[in-house]
């Protein structure tokens, strides 16, 4: 009877043990999942790059709706139809032609802000991509008979410059982890849509690969942009950027880059003195 008596003794006291440690395993899982949301340096570089990867599959989560309004925009259809004038077409470039200027200078700017010689490049390669296409603009501004002093006469609608406008304000305001995470998902889409373009051009508009480089250039992923991208924001993590900034700017940014592509839908800000076929 004593070792019955010994045995349920033992058996009760480890149910009420787990019963008064459940409540506590609860609020520690629940800790874990709102460490996502919270402010501040977390241990250890191993810990940042988790917390990072972790950040940017809910910012895709989060924008997975508006990346689909952008797939689905009118002027990417009508291209694919060949219902798009090309005076529409280059109507996008010469817009880009803005972009691209302010881009480049934004991007420089970052690099100077964020990066060392010793460690990350990762701005001063996208102010370099930058830089790249500009040539590319101006090829394929060439081949629909416009110049460079065409594009410079253009007069871009205004919803078709709020983007580069957020990444003006972006390189003088944010942190390093908003910044990199903004572009990391932001340029995924726009590659889709470009390639889209790209291969509509080529198929329906009967273009040369070689005369829609400049949509290619674009279409293209970064080779090794997502772990790059990762170590930046892991860095601004560890100096205490918190996630809701940086989540923050990739939806506004996103939004900025669905205004882009609506942009494109609708008449040219001013005439395009466009010549095509040749």
């Amino acid at each position: 009877m004593k070792l019955k008596t010994l045995f349920q003794a033992v058996l009760m006291s480890l149910i009420l043990m787990a019963l008064a440690s459940a409540p506590g395993q609860a609020a520690s899982l629940a800790s874990a999942s709102s460490d996502l949301d919270v402010c501040g340096a977390p241990p250890g570089a191993g810990a940042a790059r988790a917390k990072a990867r972790r950040l940017v599959e809910q910012i895709r989560v989060d924008l997975a709706e508006v990346e689909d309004q952008i797939r689905n925009v009118d002027f990417v259809t009508e291209v694919e139809a060949g219902t798009a004038s090309v005076e529409q077409i280059a109507a996008v470039v010469a817009e880009e032609y803005s972009i691209i200027h302010s881009d480049l200078n934004s991007f420089n700017q970052m690099a100077a802000r964020w990066d060392t010689a010793q460690g990350s490049h990762f701005f001063g390669d996208l102010a370099f991509g930058e830089a790249l296409s500009m040539p590319l603009v101006l090829d394929f501004a060439a081949n629909v008979g416009l110049s460079e002093a065409d594009l410079a006469a253009y007069e871009p609608r205004p919803k078709g410059q709020t983007y580069p406008s957020r990444v003006a304000w972006i390189a003088s305001n944010a942190d390093r982890a908003s910044a990199a995470a903004s572009f990391l998902v932001n340029f995924g889409v726009f590659g889709e849509n470009m390639a889209r373009v790209r291969d509509a051009l080529l198929e329906v508009y009967g273009f040369t690969p070689a005369e829609v480089e400049f949509f290619s250039f674009f279409a293209e992923p970064i080779p090794g942009f997502e772990d790059d991208a990762i170590e930046v924001i892991a860095k601004g993590l560890q100096e205490g950027a918190c996630p809701r900034d940086v989540r923050r700017s990739a939806r506004l940014l996103q939004a900025y880059e669905l205004d882009f592509w609506q942009a494109a839908s609708e008449p040219p800000g001013s005439p395009l003195p466009v010549s095509w076929p040749h």
